[in-house]
């Protein structure tokens, strides 16, 4: 697996917990890249200090393909090391996941090495960017697409230590992105816009006035507050009643059906850097 050239990219901080990564994995496997795939390969890129993503990532794909071939790429041979050794435990059945689980780890970038030039129809990659320049960004974004198999689907995104705030943007093959989706715990949220600290790089620098992200934000606070009167049924209820409103303000919001979870997707081109 290995290509004999130094791995592209930069080390990250490698943060990473049980768990951290749950609301982004419970959209990949609904997402029809994955669920029609002939080859279901999914790349975890950059997956940290601990191997725990990486197989809570196969598992949650196994439920829906049980033919699903997970494989950890890290730059850090330290890490990589830690996270065989992690795997040769759940090999010996001492873990809670799956003894024969179809979960590999090698060294690796945004190059995307695979044997036999394998192309993944899903690559996650969460906390990657956030210590690269926002000018950076796009070029990272073609190297890692152009691996995806026809179809394929890049997600590419940030999210706080206990998973509770998450925001990933979707790509495409052609590395064009097609959707962010913010996911917030809704129990105990004081405003939607907590999610502008863990924006995506490609936004994160762009929450200022006269930015369309900067609007999405500040309407989805102005109908979080006004919805504040249905609070007595719930945050999910209010949640719901402020994305119905952003709805008839004339946000374009598909996937109604995931508001339930905390969830709200929104066009690419809704948001995007003016």
């Amino acid at each position: 697996m290995a290509s004999g050239r130094s791995p592209i990219g930069q080390v990250t901080r490698g943060t990473t917990g049980t768990n951290r990564l749950r609301r982004v994995d419970r959209w990949i496997a609904r997402h029809p890249a994955l669920r029609r795939a002939a080859d279901p390969l999914v790349v975890d890129l950059g997956y940290g200090a601990s191997a725990v993503t990486t197989l809570e990532l196969h598992a949650r794909r196994a439920r829906t393909r049980p033919d699903v071939d997970v494989v950890g790429l890290e730059i850090d041979p330290g890490r990589v090391t830690r996270a065989r050794h992690q795997l040769e435990a759940v090999r010996a059945g001492a873990t809670g996941f799956a003894a024969d689980a179809r979960v590999a780890f090698a060294l690796g970038g945004f190059e995307v090495p695979l044997p036999g030039n394998r192309r993944p129809a899903v690559i996650r990659a969460m906390n990657v960017l956030r210590q690269y320049q926002e000018a950076e960004v796009p070029d990272a974004w073609e190297r890692v697409c152009a691996r995806l198999a026809p179809g394929g689907l890049l997600v590419e995104g940030t999210c706080d230590e206990l998973g509770r705030i998450t925001t990933w943007i979707a790509l495409d093959a052609d590395a064009a992105p097609q959707s962010l989706t913010l996911s917030l715990r809704l129990a105990g949220l004081e405003r939607p816009s907590i999610a502008a600290e863990r924006l995506p790089k490609a936004l994160i620098h762009r929450n200022v006035p006269g930015e369309r992200i900067h609007a999405f934000l500040r309407d989805l606070d102005t109908e979080w507050d006004r919805a504040a009167v249905v609070s007595p049924f719930g945050p999910v209820h209010r949640w719901q009643t402020t994305l119905d409103a952003m709805t008839g303000a004339g946000w374009p919001l598909p996937q109604r059906a995931r508001w339930r979870l905390g969830e709200v997707t929104v066009p690419w081109a809704a948001v995007a850097p003016g």
